[in-house]
């Protein structure tokens, strides 16, 4: 069945990029009406903007959507891969400006809101993609693919010349809370020169040590140091789970990325839903639903560093 929050959750922050002050309500919605954002700064007539595949804007650092009107909203990945990882189906999230808040760079804070609301199954039945045949792209050094398999399972390989980062990789099967345990409290990172080149563009106004792990060679920067050895590829993974949530419903099959990043993502989903022997809908049964992400998730799955 689908499902919904079964309160209102609020959020605040800043913005990674701009900097500027950011506030996020999340509200329940009903069976069908899926994850659709609400600018409440702008004309009511050109406010929403469904977070879905075909309307993100490319962009190399965040996950960007815009609808017929112009109007965006930034940086959407994270709290995107905490609807996804706690299994909440509807939501309408309010937002009074361009950016969602990074919080502490991780999903955490987003995880912990939604545990607190609570979720409410609703009376309709719930589709899920199903991955019918192996699609993959590739963007330079970048690849990602998605292969049939019987639940989610999100497969990460990461290769940086910094020795704090250096090559990291990890396989997750999404099922019943994995996200939460596992990723959901893994932050943000860049390298100490990438901050310096994005704040000379305008960009990054908002980051700190605080919502970032920043390195610089074999040092990390950002106080207290690594929340997991190899919290860099399951911060990739987190963005991966989010940025897949874009598909419009839960994908069953196996996502591979190697280097990859959102815009390598999204250009997957295209290659996709551009195939339709590839993919099919189908209604989730209580066996399918079982092995979905954030089934039977407790509050101890939660890390302590949430």
């Amino acid at each position: 069945m689908q499902t919904t929050l079964d309160t209102i959750v609020a959020f605040e922050g800043k913005g990674l990029h701009l900097g500027e002050p950011a506030a996020v309500v999340v509200r329940p919605a009903p069976a069908d009406h899926g994850i659709v954002f609400r600018r409440t700064d702008v004309a009511k007539d050109a406010a929403d903007i469904p977070a879905l595949w075909n309307v993100v804007i490319v962009s190399p650092l965040n996950t960007r959507i815009e609808n017929a009107a112009g109007v965006s909203v930034s940086t959407i990945e994270h709290i995107m891969a905490a609807l996804a990882g706690c299994g909440v189906h509807n939501a309408l999230i309010e937002v009074n400006g361009p950016e969602v808040p990074i919080l502490d760079g991780s999903a955490a804070q987003f995880v912990e809101g939604f545990l607190r609301a609570g979720v409410r199954r609703l009376a309709a039945p719930l589709r899920v993609i199903e991955v019918r045949k192996p699609v993959a792209v590739q963007v330079g050094e970048a690849t990602a693919r998605l292969d049939p398999a019987d639940t989610l399972h999100i497969e990460f390989e990461i290769d940086f010349a910094d020795r704090a980062i250096g090559h990291q990789e990890k396989t997750l099967n999404m099922a019943n809370g994995a996200f939460v345990r596992e990723l959901c409290d893994s932050r943000t990172f860049c390298r100490s020169a990438d901050v310096d080149a994005m704040r000379a563009q305008g960009l990054a106004l908002g980051g700190t040590l605080e919502n970032a792990v920043v390195v610089d060679g074999a040092d990390v920067l950002s106080p207290g140091g690594l929340r997991h050895k190899d919290e860099a590829v399951r911060h990739k993974m987190l963005d991966a789970l989010g940025d897949l949530y874009t598909a419009g419903a839960p994908i069953l099959g196996r996502y591979t990325g190697h280097k990859a990043g959102h815009a390598v993502t999204n250009a997957l989903l295209r290659a996709l839903f551009d195939d339709p022997d590839a993919w099919c809908w189908a209604e989730a049964d209580a066996s399918t639903a079982a092995r979905l992400p954030g089934v039977g998730l407790r509050w101890s799955d939660l890390p302590a560093s949430a």
